[in-house]
């Protein structure tokens, strides 16, 4: 089954910042070995939320919003796909996630088509 796994970062992002440069180096270490991985498919980097534009369609006009729609302390930071037997093994995956280390959380979605 193919899950998608989203990343919130939360307070991660300062708080990996703020460790010393050996424990930084580990964080993104820990990255890449998760997406070498055999059945992850990495996501594209994402940018920062408060570069982000939300569109949203009200009666027939476009309007859109600077950064994210909802205001949100865990926003979305990054997102990969995982083959995985079940979802206890995607959660061994995504225990493995530094943001979920360091203040942050790790989304995991069943990928499943609805139309």
């Amino acid at each position: 089954m193919k899950y998608i796994m989203l990343i919130y970062q939360g307070a991660a992002l300062e708080r990996q910042a703020a460790l010393p440069d050996a424990e930084q180096r580990q964080v993104y270490a820990d990255y890449q070995g998760i997406n070498q991985n055999p059945g992850v498919t990495p996501g594209l980097p994402m940018g920062l939320p408060e570069n982000a534009t939300t569109v949203r369609v009200e009666g027939g006009k476009t309007l859109t919003t600077d950064g994210p729609f909802a205001a949100m302390k865990e926003a979305v930071g990054g997102w990969f796909i995982l083959e995985a037997d079940d979802l206890d093994a995607a959660i061994e995956v995504a225990a493995r996630v530094p943001a979920a280390r360091y203040g942050g959380a790790v989304e995991i979605r069943p990928s499943e088509v609805y139309w």
